[in-house]
């Protein structure tokens, strides 16, 4: 009984929270589409440095904002790992681009945002400081699971309206199975009834569904559904496993654009967040990062799952993967919306400023991309060979 009153509580809260955030956040929202009727999104993930950063990528951060000029950054997870000592630091090192370019940022926490000894609430409120007004990310319900799920409508040009929403997801950090605390975690439950109440309140506000994508740092497991063949057969670490299901080591070429240079990894447990997003038909989009050296955009059930690369010089990537992702969304369709991977080698190619002040070498970035279109011609040929070998498993 006292767990039904707990849950029927919580319930309330999400309810009432939805509500009063969708209004509230209508009503203080900054964000807009532009009067040529573009709203205009930089998806930065795992920057994943210390203090200081690497000036490379400061220098292409800063050097692609004034390019794009988007109308906000999306801090993808993993964002700032400096020691205990330098945390501070880091984080304000990184907000200053975003402020000194009179830039909107928010963000969604990684796993491994935390491990420097200071909570994700604790780092929250300094993103808040060093970010000020430009700063739009915020806790929307504190007793949810994580910190920082939250949700930012963009208005109409002219309307003033919500015409599109924008959903934060700290999909946590890690999980313990089997008294070990070695798998990922994902978004759960009590977030996706807050998505789901949040995104009905919207429907109900606007009298129409509101289109949406939603952002977090570790991908969904259906992931592997839409980007490999199921297999009977199981070859140990050749063939991943998820959702209780058995994957092949090859994947389906033809069902994905960009770089698949890793095995996705998704939380080890699954609570039924991308089943709530096809059940509301609102979301189009669902981004992470993560896998560093992953750019994939595939689809399944109506809904892209798109892969950003690490934009990060200290941990794991290279010059094809490493970057941004712009995102366009036009006010007179969006239903739609068009992504961009922007790698750092083809940025500086088409950039000779910021090549010669970030120190990238013009040999290498053409050979980095070349090579990059190499393997992806090359990974479309070797999808004949996944296509059967999907239908013999």
């Amino acid at each position: 009984m006292k767990k039904r009153i707990i849950s029927a509580a919580l319930a309330l809260v999400l309810i009432i929270g939805a509500c009063f955030s969708v209004s509230a956040a209508e009503a203080q929202s900054p964000l807009k589409f532009d009067e040529n009727g573009e709203f205009k999104i930089m998806h930065l993930c795992d920057c994943q440095d210390g203090y200081p950063a690497d000036t490379r990528m400061l220098k292409f951060i800063d050097s692609s904002i004034k390019t794009y000029q988007p109308d906000i950054v999306v801090l993808g997870g993993d964002n700032v790992v400096a020691d205990h000592d330098y945390k501070e630091a880091g984080i304000a090192e990184l907000v200053k681009i975003f402020v000194d370019n009179k830039t909107y940022f928010t963000l969604v926490f990684g796993n491994h945002d935390h491990q420097q000894g200071y909570t994700d609430d604790e780092q929250l409120a300094m993103y808040q400081k060093y970010g000020g007004e430009y700063c739009l990310a915020y806790d929307a319900v504190p007793e949810l699971t994580g910190t920082a799920t939250h949700a930012l409508p963009v208005l109409g040009s002219k309307s003033g309206k919500t015409e599109f929403m924008l959903y934060m997801f700290d999909s946590n950090q890690y999980v313990s199975v089997n008294d070990f605390e070695d798998e990922y975690d994902c978004v759960h439950e009590d977030q996706i009834e807050w998505y789901k109440n949040t995104s009905k309140a919207v429907e109900a506000q606007e009298g129409k569904k509101i289109p949406a994508l939603a952002f977090q740092h570790i991908v969904v497991g259906e992931v592997y559904d839409a980007l490999f063949f199921e297999s009977a057969v199981d070859l140990g670490v050749l063939t991943p496993k998820f959702n209780g299901k058995i994957y092949s080591f090859l994947p389906k070429t033809d069902n994905f654009t960009g770089f698949l240079f890793e095995f996705p990894c998704p939380g080890y447990y699954n609570h039924g967040q991308f089943d709530a997003m096809v059940e509301r038909g609102d979301v189009l989009g669902i981004f992470s990062g993560h896998d560093h050296i992953n750019t994939y955009e595939t689809e399944l059930d109506g809904i892209k799952i798109i892969n950003t690369g690490g934009s990060t010089f200290n941990s794991y990537g290279n010059d094809m993967t490493r970057g941004v992702r712009m995102i366009t969304v036009k006010e007179n369709d969006t239903w739609n919306f068009e992504s961009e991977m922007v790698s750092i080698s083809g940025y500086a190619l088409e950039n000779e400023d910021f090549a010669n002040d970030a120190g990238i070498v013009a040999f290498g970035a053409v050979l980095s991309e070349a090579f990059g279109e190499l393997l992806l011609a090359l990974g479309k040929f070797s999808g004949i060979f996944a296509g059967i070998l999907g239908f013999v498993m």
